[in-house]
């Protein structure tokens, strides 16, 4: 039997998966059974009527946290009859920046238990005592980890074997050499510029048929564009 990337998400709202994961490629390879989705309702774990999974934290300020209890109870449901051990991740702009490279680590192993946050985020004991990863996808705020989680189930899963058509695509990517990927053009071969009333062409080296010229081209390119985009990567 052929191994399912498994992704196993700790959530809240769980109605928001599979969402997006669901269309294009991703959602055929989850048709496909190269990859399942499932959800565990935080709020499935509460004791009382209202289903309460947060609290005040303390010290004061302001926002609620969710419970630690909560979420080992969650935890250890997501982990029952497991054969392999997952990583677990907790979605936090204070975790470390995801990457290309992190990402072929998770996609390479069984799958991965995400939690997603909410509120003003989580009791840092539970985090600890579980040893979870802390991830980020930017320095900016969400109101919650379900839309960060989806990025990092997309970038994991397309780069399973068959989910993408041809692996050159994935080799020719940006940061699989630390370089931005080079400039892509399509039909038409001149373009007219509506707006601007003006003409742009593909440049002549991509149409010359010489494959060695075309590689030396857009790897200058690369560089170019990193220079101008990401200087830091280089």
């Amino acid at each position: 039997m052929t191994n399912i990337w498994s992704a196993k998400i700790l959530t809240s709202i769980p109605e928001t998966f599979p969402g997006p994961l669901n269309h294009s490629i991703i959602g055929n390879a989850l048709k496909k059974k190269i990859w399942d989705c499932e959800t565990f309702n935080l709020k499935y774990f509460s004791t009382d009527k209202h289903h309460t999974i947060d609290d005040t934290p303390y010290g004061g300020g302001p926002g609620m946290i969710i419970k630690p209890d909560i979420v080992e109870k969650a935890l250890n449901k997501a982990m029952e009859n497991m054969e392999k051990n997952l990583p677990l991740v907790y979605m936090t702009p204070a975790g470390e920046p995801l990457s290309q490279k992190k990402l072929e680590i998770f996609s390479k192993g069984p799958g991965i238990i995400i939690l997603c946050g909410r509120f003003e985020g989580v009791d840092e004991r539970v985090l600890d005592a579980y040893n979870f990863e802390r991830i980020s996808v930017g320095d900016y705020i969400l109101a919650g980890g379900e839309i960060a989680a989806m990025n990092l189930i997309e970038g994991c899963v397309r780069l399973l074997p068959g989910v993408v058509g041809k692996m050159e695509s994935l080799q020719n990517e940006s940061f699989n050499s630390d370089l931005l990927e080079y400039p892509q053009y399509t039909k038409p071969k001149i373009w007219f510029d509506e707006k601007h009333k003006k003409s742009y062409e593909v440049p002549d080296i991509l149409l010359s048929g010489n494959h060695q010229k075309i590689s030396e081209w857009r790897k200058k390119q690369s560089i170019i564009k990193t220079k101008k985009y990401r200087p830091e990567l280089l």
